[in-house]
Parts: C-alpha cells; sequence; structure tokens
C-alpha cells in the first residue's frame, strides 16, 4: 500500500510539474492580483495593469484601467464572467476600487481613500453586495470598512469593535490574501510586524477577536501575508518576511481542532498565497513554489517547467489555478484528478 500511494504521489508530482502555462506578458508588470471564474483568469498589478484571459492562459487580454492615475492594483474580485472589481494600493488617494461590468471595456471608480495615512491592503466579498476591505491603521486602528451595496458605499467598522493593535503591528498587501471570507458570515485577516496574529469575525465584520500564530515574526517585515482553506475547511496562514524572503521554514500555520499548527517539511521562504483542490495544496512566493499531497499538512518543493520559480498571487476556480507574480509572468494550470 505505501509502494502504490507513493507511485501515486509521484505520477501527480510529475503532472503538476510539467503541466504549467507560462507566460510573460510584460517584464516591466509587477503583479499581485489574482482571481478566476466561470472559465476567464484575471490578473492585476503595477500601473494600473488588468489582464484576463478566456483561453486557459495561452493568451491575455490588456483591459487595463487608462486615463486615470497611476496605482498599483494589488487585489482583484470576481463576480462573474464579465464583473470585477480592482483594488489600488498606496498612500492616500493611491488606494481606490475601479468597477467593471464588461469585462474591462470600461472602468468606473467606485472609491477613492481620502486619509492621508490610508493604504488598503486587500478586499473580499460575500456575495455581489456585500464585501469588507482592509486597510492599514488610521487613528489607531486598523480600518475596516463593509459594503452592502456591491461598493457603491462603505462604513468603517467602529474601531471600539476591533482589538486594541499590538505595538508595530502591521498589515501587508503583497497578494491580495490577506483578507478572507467564509460562510455565515465569517472573515479573517491576518497582521504582522514582531507578532504574527489572526484576527477573526462571524458576523460579517462587525466584531473581531486576535489570536496569535505560530509564523516567523522576529522583524518588522515579517508575520502573516496570505489567508486560505484547505478541501476540509482548515484555515492555513502564510508568510515570512519579505526582506529575507528565502529563509525561515516557519512559514505555514493550520488551525486543526481549535489549535495552531506549524506544517511538516515546509521549504524555507517567504510565502503570500495558497490553494487547494481536493487533497492537492500549492504554496508560492516570489522566489519558489510548494506542493503538497495531504491537504497541507507537509509540503515538497515543487519545480514548474523544470525550473525553480514562484509568484505573489494564486487564486482557483473548480481545479484552474491562476497564479501571478514580478516581471510580468502569469500562469495557468489545470490540478490532476485524485480518484
Amino acid at each position: 500500500m505505501k509502494l502504490i500511494m507513493s507511485l501515486l504521489c509521484l505520477f501527480s508530482f510529475s503532472a503538476v510539474s510539467s503541466a504549467w502555462n507560462t507566460q510573460q506578458i510584460d517584464a516591466n508588470l509587477s503583479f499581485r492580483g489574482s482571481a478566476a471564474a466561470d472559465g476567464i483568469m484575471w490578473v492585476s498589478g503595477s500601473k494600473n495593469s488588468v489582464y484576463l484571459s478566456k483561453d486557459a492562459g495561452k493568451t491575455w487580454l490588456d483591459v487595463s484601467v487608462k486615463n486615470q492615475p497611476i496605482t498599483d492594483f494589488r487585489d482583484i474580485e470576481v463576480f462573474d464572467a464579465n464583473t470585477a472589481i480592482v483594488m489600488g494600493a498606496g498612500e492616500g488617494e493611491l488606494s481606490k476600487l475601479y468597477l467593471t461590468e464588461d469585462q474591462g471595456v470600461s472602468w468606473q471608480l467606485l472609491l477613492e481613500n481620502k486619509h492621508e495615512v490610508g493604504f488598503f491592503d486587500s478586499i473580499a466579498f460575500w456575495d455581489r453586495n456585500n464585501g469588507l476591505l482592509l486597510g492599514d491603521p488610521v487613528g489607531g486602528s486598523f480600518v475596516i470598512l463593509r459594503t452592502q451595496d456591491g461598493g457603491k458605499t462603505w462604513q468603517r467598522i467602529a474601531q471600539k469593535k476591533l482589538p486594541k493593535m499590538l505595538d508595530r503591528e502591521v498589515a501587508f498587501a503583497a497578494s491580495g490574501n490577506t483578507l478572507m471570507v467564509g460562510e455565515s458570515g465569517q472573515a479573517w485577516f491576518t497582521t504582522g510586524g514582531y507578532s504574527s496574529s489572526i484576527y477573526t469575525s462571524q458576523d460579517f465584520g462587525e466584531y473581531w477577536q486576535r489570536t496569535h500564530i505560530p509564523l516567523f515574526d522576529d522583524t518588522q517585515t515579517a508575520g502573516g501575508y496570505g489567508i486560505s482553506k484547505n478541501s476540509v475547511g482548515d484555515i492555513f496562514v502564510v508568510g515570512g518576511d519579505y526582506q529575507q524572503r528565502d529563509k525561515h521554514d516557519a512559514n505555514m500555520v493550520y488551525l486543526k481542532n481549535k489549535v495552531w499548527h506549524k506544517t511538516r517539511k515546509s521549504t524555507a521562504g517567504l510565502r503570500t498565497a495558497l490553494v487547494c483542490y481536493q487533497a492537492t495544496c500549492i504554496a508560492t512566493g516570489k522566489l519558489a513554489t510548494d506542493i503538497s499531497f495531504d491537504n497541507g499538512y507537509s509540503w515538497q518543493p515543487l519545480q514548474i517547467d523544470g525550473l525553480n520559480q514562484g509568484f505573489y498571487s494564486l487564486a482557483i476556480d473548480n481545479d484552474t489555478v491562476v497564479a501571478a507574480g514580478h516581471s510580468g509572468r502569469v500562469a495557468v494550470f489545470t490540478m490532476p484528478q485524485r480518484h
């Protein structure tokens, strides 16, 4: 039986390693956001860039936001084949949201940050109308904005409904994965800065609780960078330190039976995104990618097309994954079926 399982994992590993459709769209761009829905893949990034693919990554169409102030689209939320919201990240008015309802043919400004020290980090939606936005602290606490009308209007969650911030605590906008929502009004976001934490809400973001998690957090630039779930419902937080991207192996933790665990055999380095399909999970960061065949509990390095390659962001639509990274790199592949 052990031999059979080993052979199955070896077959799956080979299939995943060679099945990536990788391209470089524009070496001058950096893609930080990714999303997928209804068979269409989207990526977003620097210089107002937005691209989509309708053929599993073979070709990419430029649907970038034109004739608007230049910002960095670090997150994208897709609702259907035509409708998406991109989030610009940056200080002050560089943080903003744009909406398209025609596959990027046109974009309209939804929200512009007016706080001088404000900085948008991530967005997430339960459905077309209800969503949250996470931003850097303004007035002594993280900014949590909630919309109930698809982003037309936003209300800030009262500061007293969040725990008092820790000393030097920060949130990162590396990949659009810092904030996640789930069933029945659940929501989570992760932070770092000398203390790795996860915040949890059970009521659509109205009240929050903070829990320490055992990620590497010995520096100001270390902590949680992304949140995800595996196929059996366990919460994962990935992270590390962006100033030491190739170091530290306490970079993935998961919550099971109300206890946080470090993953087994994880490879060192910053990880900013994780997706799962059935028992197979993929985690990635700028420099490298890992694979798990046991729901994310243990990992091994994954070469893509025979090379060590990494990405900033991952998204999944059924069994199809889209990856977005530095130097205008994108990749799409279909997870192998396991029976």
